[in-house]
This record gives structure tokens, C-alpha cells and sequence, in this order.
């Protein structure tokens, strides 16, 4: 595993982005970044009112953390947690930092909105995970990146990413 990697830990909110981020970043001894911090205060008011941000909403999110991202990759390399829904948004992402890898977590519906519903004191309410799995479009062929199953302890997860993360790949189809 290369210092200076760059991590992103993408899927819909409930995956354990944050959790799982956060041993991953531990094991590689790599900083974590929660994305969820690089929100401006509007977006936050929004989603804690049920309301799902738009592209224009999330365009000076996705800024901030490219901008950590391009100083991380001056420096060692990071993991950050961040939903990355959309195609858009990773190239967007990709711009300020070109090697990062996107790990998306995946799971089953009902086991995410559980998590979500079990969750206590996050602004986002368990009503928004229709508008993320409709954002949401995975991994395609050409872009650095796995995808990654939720179930299980977030130990679990975390082996399966690092396992995952350190498989030789094709140079084909999401190329690590």
C-alpha cells in the first residue's frame, strides 16, 4: 500500500462511511477526514429539515474536500468519508485529486435504513435514503475504485476493504 493513497469511502448515508472510515484510516496510519464536516451550515439546516441537497448545494462541499484532498495527496495520502453519489461528483472529486480510489460500501436496503433509523444526534433523518439510492450511481468500469459489503461488525468491513484495497487488480476495470 502505497504512503501517499488517497481514500474515499463513498455510499448512501447509513453505510457506516464514518465508522468504517475511521478503522480504515487506523489501519492504513493514514488521517481521517469526515465529510460530513465539510458541509456548509445551509446544508446542514436542509437535510435536518428533510430535504435533500441538490447538485448546487453539494458543489462547495465537494470543493472542500477536493481541497483536502489536494493537500493530502501533497502529504501522505488520507481517507475521507463521503456519500460521492453520483459520477459527477467523484470526477469532481478526481479533479483535485486524480489517483484517489473510492471505496463504495454496499448493502442491503433494509439493513441501512435499521442502521440509519438506530442512529442518535446525525442531522440526516432516515426519510432522505430515498433521494440517496435515487442519486446514487455506482462505480462504472473506468473509474479507481471496489465496492465493498456492509454486513457484518464494522471490523468485518474494515478486513474486507483493506483485503480488497490490496488484491491485485485488472487494469481494466477499476484499476487500483
Amino acid at each position: 500500500m502505497s504512503a501517499q493513497r488517497l481514500i474515499v469511502v463513498m455510499g448512501v448515508a447509513g453505510t457506516g462511511k464514518t465508522t468504517v472510515g475511521r478503522l480504515l484510516a487506523e489501519a492504513l496510519g493514514l488521517p481521517y477526514a469526515e465529510g460530513d464536516a465539510f458541509h456548509p451550515a445551509a446544508n446542514v439546516a436542509k437535510m435536518s429539515a428533510g430535504t435533500p441537497l441538490d447538485d448546487a448545494d453539494r458543489r462547495p462541499w465537494l470543493d472542500a474536500i477536493g481541497a483536502w484532498m489536494r493537500d493530502r495527496a501533497g502529504r501522505g495520502g488520507g481517507v475521507v468519508a463521503a456519500s460521492s453519489l453520483k459520477r459527477a461528483y467523484r470526477d469532481r472529486l478526481r479533479v483535485a485529486a486524480p489517483d484517489a480510489v473510492f471505496v463504495h460500501f454496499t448493502g442491503d436496503r433494509a439493513l441501512i435504513e435499521g442502521r440509519m433509523a438506530a442512529r442518535r444526534g446525525h442531522f440526516m433523518p432516515p426519510s432522505l435514503l430515498d433521494s440517496q439510492y435515487a442519486a446514487l450511481e455506482p462505480l462504472q468500469g473506468d473509474e479507481r475504485g471496489i465496492a465493498v459489503n456492509v454486513t457484518g461488525t464494522a471490523e468485518e468491513i474494515t478486513g474486507r476493504a483493506l483485503a480488497a484495497l490490496r488484491l491485485p487488480h485488472d487494469s481494466r476495470r477499476n484499476p487500483l
